[in-house]
């Protein structure tokens, strides 16, 4: 509801006073609005041709008087060349000057009387003019006017502005928004406008309508300086919005059981404007029924279990209601029983799950495995840490809530894997192993999951495997001591190792010399062992040969004072029960001084004269001589140094003994005197030859 404040008809000047308008210009509001007791404030402005204004009254209501050719009527104010003001018009002051073109003036307080027309009598020093306002006072104040926006919707602010056509310097007044009479909490911007254009006092306020404002009344008050309302505008909100909607369900009940019947009405609390259409949706998605506001559900089942809601659009647009969260009980369905892993590693974790949609939940579960029930578990998941092979097979469960006992379902396989169990090899040969025989060994198991696909052997060899499981040695060697097998299918599983014990002959038969350490020198005590690296068995004989002869049946051979004749190749033999071995031949040398020293003489020992005697010294050494010494019957020293002695030609004179020394690094020896005879030849020639020693 608006009410507008007092117009009055504008009165059209009925003839201007001895002037040309063209000379005066002036600015000010046409009309100027008031109420007893307040004051009217009138921006004036103006501009005349000829220069400064001299004379300015100021009329109420003036009329002009032909007769006497000037105006009547009551002068509020009058200025005059001498500047003085007629005594009782205090309240009506001249706010501008003559100088500065300003015309501004005031009167306060302003009496409703004071309305109609006033009368700017201007002089100049060649021009009059009379410039008419209209003022209108009322009794009482008039009422601000509310302006709205075309159009409110909700959450979209808008500006609120409340104008009063009234504002005076020195008269306080103060605008107030209310809604629904309580002061709104928005702050309000408040302006003021004292032009030549416009006086007005104007309040503008920041808003935004929600729903609930619809219908709702706006107030705009005008207080005075003491808090007064002195009078108000009022105005009814027209909010757009969309729907605002509630779900009722029949008898408040969302939690239903199976094949029980639910209504649910969607209620339009408000909507502005009216509704057009109506939709139903379950979860998100649209239902069948439509523009209709009530929903029946009938025997309902466990999927119309959901979170229901209703859309209802206007012009404004589509809403949206609350979900109302539907739960429809039933019994535990038929179970399934989910296992973590399956297979399952021996020793690992096992985790069990029971599921059987059911609501409410089950409180119960009942667990089987094989059919039978396992004892202490009873909830919807169990877990065994360390997983056997005795608890593989089938696991299934029973759950339950308050509503009965869900049907137990065909359940669920638990397969357990493990290494192959127990696992051994066995010798197949009958008799004991000897080297070279042919050996055959299985590898057995117990049990296995999965069953074993292949086998490993240790130590690795080119050995031939005719079978899953067998091993086949041919040629078998002494030192083949062990031998492990391992049975696998993921895993592999390692048997103890067996002992082979193969028999064979004695291995490594050497000779070694125990002492002396040194060379063997004839003359020292030397002992011979017959040594040897392994035997299986261990009970051995021994053996001593030399060039082919036996010598004796010790593990050592001795000799307390060696001799060049033992010297020679010696071999040892060391036998058992599977065979005998012989050593390679070890030569013994014997070291000794010359010995056995003769002296020889190809040509005998009787020379002719002249002819060529020859003696040879022959000797028996290790190591052989390296230098040989001659000496004469008289064991005067020779001058040669060789093997052979050589006197060419020989003489008379060269008969006698000899003999010769032998030296090698262990010693010397000497031959036994061996005499040569030199006869004479009757050849006178011969007489003048003289002797020569070679």
């Amino acid at each position: 509801m608006h009410l507008l404040g007092p117009w009055l008809l504008l009165l059209v000047l009925e003839y201007l006073a001895f002037s040309d308008s063209s000379k005066w210009n002036i600015d000010h509001p046409g009309t100027i609005y008031a109420w007893e007791g307040a004051c009217v404030w009138v921006p004036c402005t103006y501009r005349v041709l000829d220069g400064a204004l001299e004379t300015f009254i100021l009329f109420h209501n003036p009329e002009y008087n032909q007769n006497m050719s000037k105006f009547e009527g009551t002068r509020l104010y009058e200025s005059t060349k001498d500047g003085k003001v007629p005594s009782g018009q205090k309240r009506v002051q001249f706010l501008g000057n003559k100088i500065n073109n300003n015309c501004t003036l005031s009167i306060h307080p302003v009496h409703v009387n004071d309305s109609g027309q006033l009368g700017l009598r201007m002089v100049s020093k060649t021009e009059k003019w009379m410039e008419r306002i209209h003022l209108n006072v009322s009794e009482r104040p008039f009422p601000p006017r509310i302006q709205l926006p075309p159009k409110l919707q909700e959450s979209q602010e808008v500006t609120l502005t409340c104008l009063l056509n009234f504002s005076c310097y020195g008269y306080q007044i103060q605008l107030q928004w209310l809604l629904e009479g309580v002061p709104m909490r928005q702050p309000a911007v408040t302006s003021t406008s004292l032009s030549t254009k416009s006086v007005f006092t104007r309040s503008e306020l920041k808003f935004s309508p929600q729903w609930s404002h619809h219908g709702k009344i706006v107030t705009c008050e005008l207080h005075d300086v003491d808090g007064k309302v002195l009078s108000e505008d009022t105005v009814q909100l027209n909010v757009k919005h969309t729907p605002k909607l509630t779900i009722e369900v029949t008898s408040n009940e969302t939690i239903v059981r199976k094949g029980d019947s639910v209504t649910m009405t969607c209620k339009v609390n408000s909507s502005n404007p009216e509704y057009t259409t109506v939709s139903w949706l379950k979860d998100g998605i649209p239902l069948k029924e439509q523009n209709t506001l009530t929903l029946t559900l009938h025997e309902v089942t466990k999927s119309q279990t959901g979170r229901y809601c209703c859309r209802v659009s206007n012009d404004v647009g589509p809403a949206t209601s609350e979900k109302v969260f539907l739960q429809v009980q039933y019994a535990p369905e038929p179970s399934r029983v989910q296992i973590s892993q399956s297979p399952a590693v021996e020793g690992s974790e096992v985790n069990f799950l029971c599921i059987s949609p059911a609501n409410p939940l089950p409180t119960n579960y009942t667990w089987y495995h094989n059919g039978k029930e396992v004892q202490g578990r009873t909830e919807k998941q169990f877990q065994i840490q360390k997983i056997l092979p005795w608890h593989a097979g089938t696991y299934s469960c029973e759950a339950e809530n308050i509503l009965g006992i869900g049907e137990r379902g065909p359940g669920a396989e638990l397969d357990v894997q493990y290494p192959p169990k127990k696992v051994t090899m066995v010798i197949e040969n009958p008799t004991p192993i000897r080297e070279g025989d042919t050996v055959t060994l299985s590898c057995n198991y117990s049990s296995s999951n999965p069953i074993v696909n292949h086998y490993e052997w240790r130590p690795r060899g080119g050995w031939e495997e005719p079978s899953l499981g067998v091993l086949r040695i041919q040629n078998i060697g002494w030192n083949n001591t062990a031998v492990a097998c391992a049975a696998c299918n993921n895993w592999c599983s390692w048997a103890s190792p067996v002992t082979l014990n193969v028999l064979y002959a004695p291995r490594g038969v050497r000779v070694r010399k125990i002492k002396p350490l040194s060379e063997i020198h004839s003359g020292n005590s030397v002992s011979l062992q017959c040594d040897f690296s392994s035997s299986h068995p261990k009970e051995v004989q021994f053996f001593w040969e030399k060039n082919g002869s036996l010598l004796g049946k010790e593990s050592q051979l001795n000799f307390d004072s060696i001799s060049p004749e033992d010297a020679g190749s010696y071999s040892c033999w060391v036998n058992n029960s599977i065979g005998q071995t012989v050593s390679k031949a070890w030569t013994l040398e014997v070291l000794y001084a010359p010995r056995r020293l003769r002296v020889s003489m190809s040509q005998g020992n009787q020379v002719m004269e002249g002819k060529t005697a020859t003696l040879i010294c022959e000797s028996d050494a290790n190591p052989p001589v390296y230098s040989y010494a001659w000496f004469d019957w008289n064991n005067q020293s020779l001058p040669y140094s060789g093997r052979m002695l050589r006197l060419e030609p020989v003489k008379v004179q060269h008969s006698g003994a000899y003999w010769c020394q032998g030296t090698n690094r262990v010693g010397k020896g000497h031959s036994p005197l061996i005499t040569l005879t030199v006869y004479r030849c009757r050849d006178p020639r011969d007489a003048e030859t003289s002797p020569r020693l070679r």
